[in-house]
């Protein structure tokens, strides 16, 4: 039974996995800009995964993490693109070709100083719980985005809200992932490349977050998540763990920021704002909270889904004249399926498995087998005094 389940999920990681390979170029058919809307999904994917380490394992309510994104988007920027060297001579004179930072340093580069940020958004915010803690988290966010749309006086570094251009692509081995690369016999243009390059990283990610939530820090941060008290009483180093929390989920912030800043080949303040924040929080919610699968669904849903939905609000405009704006309608239908999907999955989408219950599809032991399941202490007998005891603790 055992041999015959592990081939069928051989068989459907396989087909998921030939799929993933396929789907740009048949969305190709249809236009580059359909492999562009599951390039963006891929990278909310990375964000929503990230942020999920903070709220999803940690229970810390984060509403301001997509200043993590802009910190990793704006140190690609800056060590990437002509913005430093135009505004300061002697960085021009010491790279006269330009600064042309290679990738494979902006990444580090930008995961270590989004992770330093979270770090230092967490010290502050330990004794802090629930809403107080949104309220900081939310501040945070929104300082930073006004700091980057205001650091263009009196020394231009950030161009303000003018936003920073001319920001590289990235370059594998010399093939420029912004230019169109002939492979197989088939056209990779620019969304398609990067989509793999974002899908590497995605599966890179979850991994990752899996082996996390299954180890003793996913664990305790469970703990943490479920009674800090009774967690801490426990012996858990709730302080040290809660900084981990949010410097781990800032650096996939990072990492995002530095993918989108050279996808997009420009950033400003705008990309930046509280309702982008407040989306990428939707999508793990809406999708399963602190369920690796649900927090995918979540984001590919809501990423595609206002640029679906332009298809719907255009058509309606015409018919009654040009009365109804699109983009009004639009918001208006994201928010009518986001109360929908609530009315009618309080937990999510795709939630995990509620506590000492049998998962969906599964079985009782593969629930009990599960390392991220709280397992329950049953009665024992003692092999001395022949006595039953549910301590876990052998008598002497």
């Amino acid at each position: 039974m055992n041999d015959v389940i592990r081939r069928n999920k051989l068989v459907a990681f396989l087909v998921a996995a030939l799929a993933l390979l396929v789907l740009p170029f048949l969305l190709q058919i249809a236009g580059n800009a359909w492999v562009r809307i599951l390039d963006i999904a891929l990278l909310y994917v990375l964000l929503s995964l990230g942020l999920n380490i903070v709220v999803g394992y940690a229970g810390l309510l984060d509403l301001g993490y997509v200043a993590f994104y802009a910190v990793g988007a704006y140190m690609m920027g800056l060590l990437a693109s002509s913005q430093l060297t135009d505004t300061f001579p002697s960085i021009a004179a010491m790279f006269p070709n330009g600064l042309h930072t290679p990738w494979w340093v902006v990444i580090p580069l930008g995961a270590l100083l989004a992770g330093g940020a979270g770090v230092l958004l967490g010290a502050p915010t330990l004794k802090l719980r629930g809403d107080y803690l949104a309220i900081v988290t939310l501040g945070f966010g929104e300082i930073v985005r006004v700091f980057v749309n205001n650091l263009d006086a009196p020394v231009n570094i950030t161009n303000g809200p003018k936003g920073i251009t001319g920001i590289d692509d990235i370059s594998i081995f010399g093939v420029s992932l912004g230019n169109t690369q002939h492979f197989f016999g088939l056209d990779w243009p620019k969304v398609t490349n990067y989509y793999f390059l974002f899908l590497l990283l995605v599966v890179f990610a979850v991994l990752i977050c899996y082996r996390l939530e299954r180890s003793r820090i996913g664990r305790a941060w469970m703990a943490i998540r479920e009674d800090e008290i009774a967690a801490k009483a426990m012996g858990i180093n709730t302080r040290n763990l809660k900084l981990l929390a949010f410097g781990m989920g800032a650096t996939f912030g990072g990492v995002s920021g530095v993918m989108f800043a050279t996808f997009q080949g420009f950033i400003s303040p705008e990309s930046f704002s509280l309702s982008e924040s407040i989306m990428i929080v939707a999508m793990v919610v809406l999708g399963g909270i602190g369920h690796l699968p649900g927090v995918i669904v979540g984001a590919l849903l809501l990423s595609a889904l206002p640029e679906v939905l332009r298809y719907v609000a255009g058509p309606l405009q015409e018919m009654t004249g040009g009365r109804l704006d699109a983009s009004i309608l639009r918001q208006l239908f994201i928010a009518l399926a986001m109360i929908g999907i609530m009315l009618a999955r309080p937990r999510g989408l795709w939630p995990s498995p509620e506590h000492g219950k049998v998962a969906p599809g599964g079985s009782l032991q593969k629930t009990l087998d599960d390392p991220a399941v709280p397992q329950p202490v049953g009665p024992d007998v003692s092999e001395v005094t022949n006595e039953d005891y549910t301590s876990g603790t052998r008598h002497a």
